[in-house]
């Protein structure tokens, strides 16, 4: 646990949470990251695979990259679950209170990012709907705006209520079942198409050699990656790091394996050309499953901002965590009107570059044995960020010049034995 000396202040991220607010248990753990797991975005990226590596290897790289990113998301669970501790104050115990700074901005500003990614995906999938299934026409500007700001209010009433009251009362007893059955019906409608066509050849398709099947495991490992920095702002509200990690593993694992793979499926039958949002309204029933995916998606954004403002709340704690939530909301959904969708894949591999060496090093100084919680008196841990920034370096290194490879897991291995070789001892 957390060092007791650390006396509670009114910055909230840097300080452990409050026993009377640890109330996840194991499951509820394992509901919140399977429906973070789950969503358009994950299956989007799945849909790249295939071309890439072929089926087999896609497979094998889906559930490799999905045990070990959730894997990293359970160790860094349990730690937060441990200390009582948010992201923001796991990096500031670890590099120093004034150069944690860099890191917690780079959340904040990737969380934006994510959010507002979320809120596009969200109106398209609107627009998709509206188009295919009712002959609106939602994809011009009066269109784009009202989906928009739809999904933007209803991101802002979560905000304005409680986060462990959603989590255990909408995610675990509501949302969870409905999302499981909504997969479960695209996995059979899907699945029959690939058996009509000849389940054989669908498995034995070979990709065009564009991306080795270590690279293509990357591309997975980066989408729980990109939840590292957050999972501690959750798994601080649990009962124990032991069913933090179970829980967060299992839940987010079955869901990344189970989106990937599904993502895979949907671009084998579909026609050339075709998006995925359109070939999953055209499955039997795809209407209900996708609408409720799409229903699913809020949790992705919420999950995003009310980690943000966790983040933001540690730098300016004037302005409490539910009002950072609402500004931040507010901010993503203005974004989400006048920024396009970029490209993913190096959107994603990006975020790796930095996340994958950063908790690469606060494994290794806080993962193993004994560590102390008390946040640091100093500025800079020097050598921990010099760990850091090299492992940035060394993950585009590697990624240029040994792409084969892939960057992710040697950069992790890298940056956790350093900082493991030279944590401090204690007295």
């Amino acid at each position: 646990m957390a060092n007791s000396n650390l006396s509670r202040t009114d910055n909230q991220a840097l300080t452990p949470v409050a026993t009377s607010d640890r109330v996840f248990r194991w499951h509820e753990h394992a509901s919140l990251w399977f429906s973070l797991g789950v969503g358009l975005l994950v299956m989007q990226i799945g849909a790249y695979l295939v071309p890439a590596v072929g089926t087999r290897d896609a497979a094998i790289a889906i559930v490799l990259g999905s045990l070990v990113g959730s894997g990293l998301l359970a160790w860094t669970a349990k730690l937060g679950c441990d200390s009582g501790l948010s992201s923001a104050g796991l990096m500031h115990t670890t590099y120093g209170s004034y150069f944690a700074r860099l890191p917690v901005l780079l959340n904040i500003a990737q969380l934006i990012g994510w959010t507002t990614f979320e809120l596009v995906i969200m109106r398209d999938g609107t627009a998709a709907i509206g188009k295919q299934s009712f002959g609106l026409i939602m994809d011009g500007p009066s269109g784009m705006l009202i989906t928009t700001l739809l999904w933007g209010g209803v991101l802002t009433l979560l905000l304005a209520g409680s986060m462990t009251q959603l989590v255990r009362k909408i995610v675990a007893r509501i949302g969870l079942p409905l999302v499981i059955a909504s997969l479960l019906w695209l996995t059979w409608q899907f699945g029959g198409q690939l058996q009509a066509k000849g389940f054989d050849a669908f498995w034995t398709r070979t990709g065009d050699g564009s991306m080795s099947m270590l690279a293509a495991m990357d591309l997975v490992i980066a989408m729980p990656v990109s939840w590292l920095p957050l999972v501690a702002d959750y798994a601080r509200h649990g009962l124990s790091g032991r069913g933090a990690m179970k829980g967060t593993w299992v839940g987010y694992a079955v869901a990344n394996i189970w989106c990937y793979a599904l993502g895979v499926m949907v671009v084998s039958v579909a026609q050339p050309g075709a998006d995925l949002v359109g070939a999953l309204l055209l499955a039997q029933g795809g209407l209900i499953a996708l609408s409720l995916i799409l229903v699913d998606e809020i949790d992705n954004a919420y999950g995003d901002v009310y980690s943000g403002a966790v983040s933001s709340h540690s730098l300016k704690p004037s302005l409490s965590i539910r009002q950072w939530g609402l500004v931040l909301a507010v901010l993503c959904t203005g974004l989400a009107l006048v920024l396009p969708m970029h490209s993913l894949e190096p959107f994603l591999l990006l975020l790796s570059s930095v996340f994958v060496p950063l908790y690469g090093v606060i494994l290794g100084r806080l993962g193993t044995g004994q560590p102390s919680f008390a946040l640091t008196q100093r500025k800079l841990d020097p050598t921990a960020a010099v760990f850091w920034l090299g492992g940035i370096a060394a993950y585009h290194m590697i990624a240029k010049w040994a792409p084969q490879w892939g960057a992710a897991l040697p950069t992790l291995a890298l940056t956790f034995t350093l900082a493991w070789l030279t944590r401090p001892k204690r007295i």
